[in-house]
């Protein structure tokens, strides 16, 4: 079978009977052999057999969630190709062809765009339009290496090997932007096609929540991008902590009417250390999240795991360690020349914290080199099919003994 065409359904009754149809009429009118499933997700309102009467095949899917009907729908797909879409009319199943097509050239996924085939009056609120839509893709055209316009629309095609092998892990709304953002991710061919959008039959309200769905989509977008996340506000802020806290070290600072001191000094000292923590982070979520699969392997990252040693952050923790040692040296040598009395903080504060901070940051740097040696080392991942080859081998080999030993009696 080449085509499977995916609707998840939870009380679409209103719907589900037109869109099955729709679908089911595209298919023969372009010779595609196929079938329409329903993903259905606990409707109590009938809308399974109105699916099934209009031609669909029906598959119920337990977990609750958008993501995880389309998991259940997709896993049960007998179609090469799966093409996805809501079951509340407001996408046009008469026109799969062009997801077709382009499935057919090669593409893994295909994206719809609305905005480029057009958004009937009514059909798309103008918070979603105008501010949700186009800045959670744009966020996720700035975190990932992708150019799909829009990567929130439900109407999409894709080679069903292709996405069971990326091993979506999702079950709500943000099932959307994980697939494309691990499709792009693991070098799919991803392609994107106009598609329109109707108002959808319903009367009732949508399932989409625009303040929580939308938050769930961002925070998906930065989770799966330590580099915006942790590394590039780390850095920045490590940078301007380092900037300042060089300059008043050696003492206080004025910009117009503005007096910077040792107070500014202090706020430098945990600017550097926080943005060092956050730089942390970013490192150990890379390596995380490529070890266990959440994230393709990166070269960088596997080369940045064979810089950072145990061996090297021991020796560069070392040698900051050193640094902090010799400040407070210095600090007490400082107060033995004010005969061990009253200090003034203006002076010793630039010593004392330049010298804590270096102590701090040395003990960072050698717990994280101790933890990336822990994240990177390397095991053996068995799937339940390697167990159960390794079993039938097993097996095989004992009943091969016993034949061999039963013939040499």
């Amino acid at each position: 079978m080449e085509l499977t065409v995916v609707m998840p359904c939870l009380n679409e009754a209103e719907t589900v009977e037109v869109c099955v149809r729709k679908a089911l009429a595209c298919m023969e009118e372009h010779g595609i052999e196929g079938e329409v499933l329903i993903a259905d997700n606990g409707s109590t309102d009938g809308s399974q057999q109105l699916a099934r009467d209009a031609g669909a095949r029906v598959v119920h899917v337990d977990e609750k969630g958008y993501g995880n009907a389309l998991m259940g729908g997709i896993r049960a797909a007998r179609g090469k190709y799966v093409i996805m879409g809501d079951a509340d009319d407001s996408y046009d199943f008469g026109s799969l062809l062009p997801f077709v097509e382009q499935l057919r050239d090669g593409a893994d996924l295909v994206m719809g765009n609305r905005f480029k085939g057009g958004i009937a009056p009514g059909a798309m609120p103008p918070l979603h339009r105008y501010l949700g839509n186009p800045v959670l893709s744009f966020v996720g055209r700035l975190f990932f290496p992708s150019k799909i316009g829009d990567f929130h629309c439900g109407l999409r095609g894709f080679r069903r090997d292709s996405i069971l092998r990326l091993g979506l892990q999702t079950g709500g709304m943000e099932f959307a932007s994980e697939m494309v953002v691990r499709s792009t991710l693991a070098g799919y061919d991803v392609r994107e096609v106009p598609t329109t959008l109707a108002p959808d039959g319903r009367s009732r309200p949508p399932h989409l929540r625009s303040w929580r769905d939308g938050w769930r989509h961002l925070r998906f977008l930065l989770l799966y991008s330590p580099k915006w996340l942790f590394f590039y506000p780390g850095i920045a802020l490590m940078m301007i902590g380092l900037v300042a806290g060089t300059a008043l070290t050696f003492g206080p600072v004025q910009i117009g009417e503005l007096a910077f001191d040792v107070d500014t000094l202090v706020g430098a000292s945990a600017a550097v250390v926080i943005g060092f923590q956050s730089a942390l982070f970013a490192l150990f979520t890379k390596v995380y999240a490529a070890e266990e699969g959440f994230l393709p392997e990166s070269r960088r990252v596997r080369k940045l795991i064979g810089m950072v040693t145990l061996e090297r952050g021991l020796v560069v923790g070392g040698l900051l360690a050193l640094a902090g040692l010799v400040g407070l040296v210095m600090s007490l040598v400082h107060w033995q020349v004010r005969s061990w009395g009253a200090l003034d903080p203006r002076e010793s504060l630039r010593i004392v914290v330049p010298a804590a901070t270096a102590l701090v940051m040395s003990f960072q740097t050698i717990f994280a080199s101790l933890f990336v040696s822990i994240l990177g080392i390397r095991r053996t991942r068995e799937t339940p099919v390697d167990v159960a080859a390794r079993a039938a081998e097993e097996a095989a080999e004992a009943l091969t003994r016993e034949q061999t030993s039963a013939g040499s009696h």
